[in-house]
C-alpha cells in the first residue's frame, strides 16, 4: 500500500504552507472536499482521504471496521507527518476516523496534529443505541440518505449509480456502527467541534463531550443546518479553518503531542 492510494491533493501549496487532512462521512469520496481545497488554496494546502471501495479504489473491497481503517489511513500519513503534522478534519464518520488516526500518529511519532476539526459527530465514547443500518436492505439505506440531505435525488434513483456506493456506504456503517472508544491517553491539541444546529446526529452536549479527548482547548461552533451544514455553510467555515490554522501552533512532543 502507498499513500497514492489514500490521499489526494488538488491544489498544491508552496513550502511552509499550513497543511490539513480532510476525511469523508459514510458514503463519501475523497472528492467531497475539493471545493474546501479550492477555497483555501493558497492559504491552507488540503489532502483528502479516499477510502478503499470508491472512485479509482472501487476495485478495492471496503473497510467496514473503523479501527483497521484508521490502522492503514495512519500508515499511509506517517511519511509526511513529520517534521511537521499537518490538521486534521473529519465530518461524521470521518470526524472518529481522524480522532483514532491522530492517536495512532501521535503514539507512533510523539507528534499530535497541529489541530484536530471534528465536524457533525457526537464524542468517540458517548454511545447511543445504533440503527443497525448496516444491515438495512437497499432502500431503507437510500431513504435514509435522503432524510440526511446532502446526495442528489437523481443519484439515489439511478440503479446503477446505486450498485457502486452501497456497498462501501454499508461498509461505511458498519465501521461506524459498531465501533466503540478503547481507553487510551488523550491528545494535547486543540479540537475545534463544529456542528449543524439542526443535526440530528449530534447534541451540543454531545460536541462538549469531546473535551475529555484532548488536554488542549476545546472550542465548539454551531451553525444553521442540518448534518450537511458544510456545503451550506462552506464560506464561513472556511474562514475559521484559515484563521484557526494560521493561528494553530506547531505540534509538540509527548505522549499526545500538542
Amino acid at each position: 500500500m502507498s499513500a497514492d492510494d489514500w490521499l489526494r491533493r488538488y491544489h498544491p501549496g508552496e513550502p511552509g504552507t499550513p497543511r490539513l487532512v480532510c476525511f469523508p462521512h459514510a458514503g463519501g469520496t475523497a472528492n467531497y472536499w475539493h471545493p474546501l481545497s479550492a477555497a483555501l488554496r493558497g492559504r491552507v494546502e488540503v489532502t483528502a482521504v479516499q477510502y478503499p471501495g470508491r472512485q479509482d479504489r472501487c476495485g478495492q473491497p471496503p473497510v467496514g471496521d473503523l479501527h483497521e481503517l484508521a490502522d492503514r489511513t495512519a500508515a499511509a500519513l506517517l511519511p509526511s507527518w513529520l517534521p511537521e503534522p499537518p490538521a486534521l478534519l473529519g465530518h461524521s464518520m470521518g470526524a472518529v476516523l481522524a480522532y483514532e488516526t491522530a492517536r495512532r500518529l501521535a503514539d507512533a511519532t510523539g507528534r499530535g496534529p497541529r489541530l484536530l476539526v471534528v465536524s457533525g459527530r457526537r464524542a468517540p465514547h458517548v454511545v447511543r443505541t445504533e440503527s443497525g443500518l448496516h444491515e438495512a436492505s437497499d432502500d431503507e439505506l437510500v431513504d435514509h440518505l435522503a432524510s440526511l440531505g446532502g446526495t442528489l435525488e437523481a443519484v439515489l434513483a439511478d440503479p446503477e449509480l446505486r450498485a457502486l456506493f452501497l456497498p462501501p456506504l454499508r461498509a461505511d456503517y458498519r465501521a461506524v456502527e459498531t465501533y466503540r472508544h478503547r481507553p487510551g491517553p488523550p491528545l494535547a491539541c486543540p479540537v475545534t467541534v463544529l456542528i449543524g444546529e439542526s443535526d440530528p446526529q449530534v447534541t451540543p452536549d454531545e460536541a462538549v463531550a469531546w473535551s475529555v479527548h484532548t488536554t488542549g482547548p476545546l472550542e465548539v461552533r454551531g451553525y444553521p443546518g442540518g448534518h450537511f451544514f458544510l456545503a451550506e455553510q462552506r464560506q464561513a467555515v472556511t474562514a475559521l479553518l484559515a484563521e484557526r490554522l494560521a493561528a494553530a501552533p506547531g505540534s509538540g512532543s509527548g505522549p499526545g503531542g500538542a
